[in-house]
């Protein structure tokens, strides 16, 4: 007996009186064949998320099951590509169909006629399990990609071909399992996106993902494998952060998911990222980066699968012992989705109308970041860095909250900062970073002890200034004594010459760590030899008619990153500075 659609109700289908169907079972949808998914089961009636545009279904429609869950195809090829939300190659929707994606495209996400070449490192006759290596492929100059067992595997390999060049469905090995099944590996293997990939152990946080910006390095760091949260309104440069975190972090992959976004600002982004190049290898930075576009004209439920098939593909890689960054862009436009959709089903609102699992599903998303030993006893990480648009930029509305409940950084973008151009436009009074004591061993073996003294200091006199400018914007900065005035001086020269950066200068788009100390170290060697100063019965307008203070402002542009010592020719100018105003 066919499963024929009841109801349609925009993304929502209703079949009635069957028992065919399993929870999140993918299935078939109408003439066109549209993908969907199983996402309620009642003695009466069977509802279905369609990822594609329902436009033409009509009641009768024939639905048919797969016994199986949505899942991605994983192998050699993804680097390097465009998908939409559900693993459908764009380029190659483009070259065949158009550049619209019409309902029921049924494109292999990866080539199956293009030839690798494969290095076998699997030995006939060795016992294997989940994870362990059987080959590798130079899938870009950047990436070399690991044909692994697949999870849940176990057994000998009972035949093991020679290298050479093989398409992606060629079997390469078998292995009889332990109950004496035997498998076929190929190139690819298939893994459903909700299901986070298994793996040995989780290792702590303790190594820093190391951006080259200091708002973030120095005063919010992040872990690999850790999860942070960018939200900010319109225009605060959510897009432009995660493109500078994108082109300088020092994970191994980028994996950027625009989810929801508008066409317009997704276009931009793949031919930026197409342009731009790789800092650590000169090469394009495509060579390590894979894209999934689902823009805000398309079907709204494949938003939810983007977010899902993205952190999927990263875990792949993790497995493969690679650093892998995740980049969201944006979670709100995800969380809108299900709202839309939990609309359609008639579940109970909670607040502004979202479903009341909307925590429960954020959690199972920034829950699948994480440092961990695979199951091949390689080490790897996905961190995830989600975007959020607060409307109004209200930081109290749902999805912000939420989110704050599951991320340990969360970096809050400002638009008054942003209309200062104060490029990253963090706010570092509301930001945060729960990271700092894990990662404090790394910074002290690897920079320098002083570096989080030095960073304890900065961010103690911006909280200073912060208090003292509330004074100054009430009654005036004329009735602070010296002390203090010094102290909003020194606020404004960390705020502009180091929390401030541009990305379009070439010294200053990215700076080490080792310069992000000499630094906070010049401007509290201004602050301390300042201080001395006045104490001395000096005036301070003595010392800032020298223009020292924005000289010490401008060392990020006038000092190169691969000429540090002059940080000490620095320093001692402004020793000779105050010495001939005594």
């Amino acid at each position: 007996m066919k499963n024929t659609i009841y109801s349609i109700n925009g993304p929502v289908i209703k079949v009635r009186n069957t028992s065919d169907f399993s929870m999140l079972e993918k299935v078939y949808v109408g003439p066109l064949k549209l993908m969907g998914e199983v996402i309620s089961i009642s003695d009466v009636e069977t509802v279905i998320q369609v990822y594609e545009s329902t436009t033409g279904l009509k009641k009768g429609d024939e639905v048919i099951g797969t016994h199986s869950l949505v899942s991605v195809k994983l192998g050699p090829g993804i680097i390097k590509n465009i998908f939409d939300g559900i693993e459908r190659p764009l380029k190659e929707i483009a070259s065949a169909k158009g550049i619209f994606i019409a309902p029921g495209s049924d494109v292999n996400p990866l080539d199956e006629n293009r030839l690798w070449d494969v290095k076998i490192v699997g030995e006939n006759g060795t016992k294997v399990q989940g994870g362990d290596i059987l080959a590798t492929i130079q899938e870009t100059d950047s990436i070399i990609h690991k044909i692994m067992v697949p999870p849940f595997v176990k057994g000998e390999i009972t035949s093991i071909v020679s290298d050479g060049q093989y398409h992606i469905n060629d079997v390469i090995a078998k292995i009889k399992s332990i109950n004496g099944k035997e498998e076929n590996i190929t190139l690819v293997q298939e893994w459903p996106i909700k299901k986070p990939r298994p793996i040995k152990e989780q290792l702590p946080l303790d190594t820093p993902l190391i951006t080259g910006q200091r708002i973030i390095d120095t005063v919010f760091p992040l872990a690999k494998g850790g999860a942070a949260a960018v939200p900010g309104g319109f225009g605060t440069g959510k897009t432009m952060m995660q493109h500078q975190l994108a082109k300088w972090c020092d994970a191994d992959l980028i994996v950027y998911v625009g989810c929801g976004e508008r066409g317009n600002e997704m276009t931009q982004v793949l031919e930026e990222f197409q342009a731009l190049i790789d800092p650590h290898t000169h090469k394009s930075l495509m060579e390590r980066t894979v894209l999934i576009a689902n823009t805000s004209n398309m079907p709204v439920a494949a938003r939810e699968a983007s977010i899902y098939t993205g952190v999927t593909i990263a875990e792949y890689y993790r497995d493969m012992g690679y650093n892998v960054a995740l980049m969201a862009d944006s979670t709100s436009r995800w969380a809108e989705a299900l709202r839309e959709i939990s609309g359609r089903l008639e579940e109970m609102p909670a607040e502004e109308g979202f479903p009341a699992y909307l925590p429960s599903r954020i959690a199972q998303f920034y829950e699948r970041a994480g440092s961990v030993e695979n199951l091949n006893n390689t080490k790897g990480s996905v961190t995830i860095i989600g975007a959020v648009s607060p409307q109004g930029a209200d930081f109290s509305e749902p999805v912000t909250q939420n989110t704050k409940r599951f991320v340990r950084c969360f970096w809050a973008l400002d638009k008054n900062l942003a209309y200062q151009r104060h490029y990253a436009a963090v706010n570092w009074n509301i930001s945060y970073s729960e990271y700092l004591n894990d990662l404090s061993p790394w910074y002290n073996r690897h920079v320098s002890p002083l570096f989080l003294k030095d960073r304890a200091r900065i961010r103690t006199l911006l909280a200073e200034e912060e208090k003292l400018m509330e004074i100054v914007r009430l009654i005036g900065g004329d009735v602070l004594p010296d002390d203090q005035k010094l102290v909003i001086e020194i606020g404004r020269v960390i705020r502009v010459g180091f929390l401030q950066q541009n990305a379009f200068h070439p010294e200053d788009t990215y700076v080490p760590l080792k310069k992000q100390l000499l630094m906070m170290d010049v401007i509290l060697f201004l602050y301390d030899s300042a201080t001395k100063f006045i104490n001395g019965s000096h005036a301070l307008s003595l010392l800032l008619k020298t223009g020292i203070f924005d000289e010490v402002i401008k060392m990020k542009y006038d000092i190169k990153n691969n000429e540090l010592k002059h940080f000490d020719d620095l320093k001692e100018k402004i020793t000779k500075t105050i010495e001939s105003i005594k």
